[in-house]
């Protein structure tokens, strides 16, 4: 007991301005959307397509621009999809390989494209044109790096521009693809920096230790655990209910505690410990330490098997698509391609030059390819979300598609594999080990599973409410870590209390 309790005594000494910052962010994060822009949003305000003959198609621009594209690029890699919208004045198609890796080829003669800033201008004012006007758009940057970016590596340089709409609207454009992927007014750019910026350690990368980021992560994290699991082991050992006739302490009370910050530290880690510790337990797993999970999606060469090889031809004239249709998408799956047409509200529909959809024997085949020696054991088309195929934590339902098709593999780990059976993208890959990370770390920190998932008002009641409990906790430990530091480090204490000391030591 004494060494539990001095264990969590010092870990409280050496965290509590910490968790108090961790689960105030957290809070923030809580109650505010991502400034990560999903696919949905971007397709809500991409221009019209206005599609027009001659135009390339996806195979053609491909073999047209492969020559001219980084051999970083082509080296080692399969095209997997590309996507035909308009940049600015230009079509173009945005291709991907298989490492996730992205360029823009124009849809007039294959050439990539340079999206300059005064592009990236024009891809504002088509932007704005769907919501409101501004008194005008100005060119603040282009960076390597910015805040709350996905697949940034993929994305790379982006421009900044601000919109003059009094909100401080801050919009920010790949230079590598055109896409909006930010487009933050200054309140949302403050809940991000008092949110996730501060929650995820982001600091860090000002400070050139972003290597350092995760790690840092990891140890805070388990510290946490620690001492929230010490605290609760002691609160438990402490608390006297008087149940059973057991005695309590003086005057009917069931802890040991007078004073009040105490009194609000014991009963806040009694009743919400168990939260705290799930977070800070979970948090640690985040960043999965020591690699003791699977990795997180297929690797580029399980995904080159998967999407295979195929024989170069010439996709053809593009068909007429509706006057709706903001972007095409074009996916191939083996010698098997299929062409979609997107409109604002995300609803595709498929089109001509390729098949309406990948056939279960072309489905088959890529899965059995990925999965190598090992054979397939079932598969079974899901109408619904289960419990780890889900669209959540800024997806919609562009990125996270249904019905799916669920593969399962044969081998130690249970693999499965989730496939749009639109197109063949493949969506999911997870084994034991994923599954074990996603109750571990998803689950107990976001709460999205069973009822919840489908009550977002609910969920979000039931985590800031224990994430209250929990600042509570966190602030009641932060005044009891100051008063033991001012005990311990006399020339911490104020003069005042130097002063009282003094004269007690006379007296």
């Amino acid at each position: 007991m004494p060494v539990l309790l001095f264990v969590h005594r010092w870990i409280g000494v050496a965290l509590a301005i910490f968790m108090v910052g961790w689960l105030s962010s957290g809070l923030v994060i809580a109650n505010s959307d991502s400034i990560a822009l999903s696919r949905a949003a971007q397709l809500a305000h991409q221009p019209l397509l206005d599609l027009q003959p001659g135009w390339l198609s996806a195979e053609t621009a491909i073999a047209t621009s492969s020559a001219r594209l980084p051999e970083s690029f082509t080296r080692g890699a399969i095209i997997a999809e590309a996507r035909l919208a308009r940049i600015g004045d230009t079509p173009a198609w945005i291709v991907e390989n298989t490492r996730g890796e992205k360029h823009a080829v124009s849809a007039i003669d294959g050439a990539p494209i340079d999206i300059s800033p005064r592009i990236a201008e024009q891809i504002v004012q088509s932007w704005l044109s769907t919501e409101k006007s501004v008194a005008g758009i100005a060119w603040l940057d282009t960076a390597e790096s910015v805040i709350g970016v996905r697949s940034a590596e993929a994305l790379k340089p982006f421009h900044r521009l601000s919109a003059l709409d009094g909100e401080g609207t801050i919009f920010v454009v790949s230079a590598k693809t055109g896409d909006v992927v930010q487009a933050a007014t200054r309140l949302e750019r403050g809940l991000y920096y008092a949110g996730a910026w501060l929650h995820l350690f982001r600091p860090l990368d000002l400070l050139n230790a972003g290597d350092f980021r995760r790690t840092a992560l990891s140890w805070a994290g388990g510290f946490a655990f620690i001492g929230a699991l010490t605290g609760i082991v002691v609160g438990l050992v402490k608390w006297r209910p008087g149940l059973f006739g057991r005695p309590t302490y003086s005057r009917g009370r069931t802890q040991p505690y007078r004073e009040k910050w105490l009194t609000y530290h014991f009963w806040a880690g009694l009743i919400g410990g168990v939260f705290v510790a799930g977070w800070a337990g979970s948090g640690f797993l985040s960043t999965n330490p020591g690699q003791i999970f699977s990795p997180a999606a297929a690797s580029p060469a399980e995904l080159a098997r998967y999407y295979g090889s195929a024989q170069q031809r010439d996709g053809g004239p593009l068909p007429q698509v509706t006057e709706k249709a903001v972007e095409l998408r074009w996916s191939r799956l083996g010698d098997a391609s299929v062409l979609y047409a997107y409109d604002r509200d995300g609803l595709r529909q498929p089109l001509g030059g390729g098949s309406a959809s990948i056939d279960d024997a072309g489905l088959a085949a890529a899965a059995t390819r990925l999965a190598g020696a090992t054979a397939l054991a079932g598969r079974e088309r899901l109408e619904n979300y289960d419990s780890y195929y889900v669209a959540g934590h800024g997806q919609s339902a562009t990125e996270r598609p249904l019905p799916v098709l669920r593969v399962d593999l044969a081998d130690a780990g249970h693999t499965s594999l989730y496939v749009d059976p639109a197109d063949g993208r493949l969506l999911l890959k997870l084994d034991d080990s994923r599954r074990t990370f996603r109750w571990l770390y998803s689950a107990i920190h976001h709460w999205d599973f069973g009822w919840f998932r489908n009550h977002h008002a609910a969920r979000r009641g039931w985590i800031v409410s224990w994430a209250l409990l929990g600042l509570v906790l966190a602030v009641s430990a932060a005044t009891l870590a100051w008063r033991r530091l001012k005990r311990s480090v006399p020339s911490l204490a104020l003069p005042s209390q130097k002063a009282r000391s003094s004269v007690a030591r006379a007296q």
